[in-house]
């Protein structure tokens, strides 16, 4: 008899606690804008907070609210953002897509100043009197990038250089922040042409440290004929929007610091 009341007492319980979940679940629910579920859907979900937002749900949020622009939203493709204006009934503005480059080929050719075994990190390495490479503007290596990249775009080469997938790439940002050698940058996806190197040293002291670097010969200078390559404090940069990837400044490039993909010359 015991036991059949204490059976009966506790399916009670449960029944009188079950009642009571279910109404609080409808009192305490918290109800979600459709216009913003809609919108959440489109985005990558990468809650890279690039946007600087806390993740995409987070942006969807702010973009329903008038608080922030499509535009915001580095990583999404043209046809989400596109469907996401239309749901919002705003208008978006044409972007040229943008990707990560990178602003060294050093790697293995650079000589190493002195032997480092701590933390296979870039951060850590580079608190060391600025990374054991003999060039102190080059990559240290250990891949601090790639693990930063929130979509597998980067990955690391024999060389122990970052190798980016523009297919991948996003243009998050993530990667550049990483680094602390500041060797990651965004161009426009149409700027093929790209300055393999971020030293300012003197010439004579970068063929010292590292064969493939730029030597601020200014030769890249004078070939080009659109003014869109300068040489400032020792070292060549391109300015995106008069550059043609023409590669005419490649051609002169002694070192062969300054570069353009195989797949871009055919069309130069």
């Amino acid at each position: 008899m015991e036991i059949i009341f204490a059976i009966l007492v506790l399916g009670f319980l449960g029944l009188f606690f079950g009642i009571g979940l279910a109404i609080a679940s409808k009192k305490l629910a918290v109800h979600i804008d459709e216009k913003v579920e809609k919108v959440f859907h489109l985005l990558p979900g990468a809650n890279c907070g690039a946007c600087g937002n806390p993740g995409c749900f987070g942006f969807a949020e702010s973009l329903v609210s008038s608080k922030a622009v499509v535009d915001a939203c580095r990583v999404s493709n043209e046809a989400s953002r596109e469907e996401i204006a239309r749901i919002l009934g705003t208008s978006l503005e044409k972007k040229i897509r943008r990707t990560a480059v990178l602003h060294c080929q050093g790697g293995a050719k650079v000589k190493e100043r002195f032997i480092y075994s701590g933390i296979n990190d870039c951060l850590a390495a580079n608190l060391v009197a600025g990374g054991s490479k003999a060039c102190v503007f080059g990559c240290l290596g250990f891949g601090t990038c790639a693990k930063a990249c929130p979509f597998g775009a980067i990955s690391m080469s024999e060389e122990k250089l970052p190798v980016i997938d523009q297919n991948k790439c996003r243009a998050c940002n993530k990667c550049v922040l990483a680094c602390p050698k500041k060797l990651i940058a965004l161009a426009p996806i149409t700027g093929v042409v790209t300055v393999c190197c971020n030293s300012h040293d003197f010439g004579k002291e970068v063929k010292m440290a590292c064969s493939v670097g730029c030597i601020g010969c200014k030769l890249c200078e004078k070939a080009c004929k659109f003014s869109a390559l300068t040489v400032i404090d020792n070292l060549a940069v391109i300015d995106y929007h008069k550059c043609t990837s023409c590669g005419e400044c490649v051609k002169v490039c002694p070192t062969h610091a300054i570069k353009m993909p195989v797949e871009a010359q055919k069309f130069t």
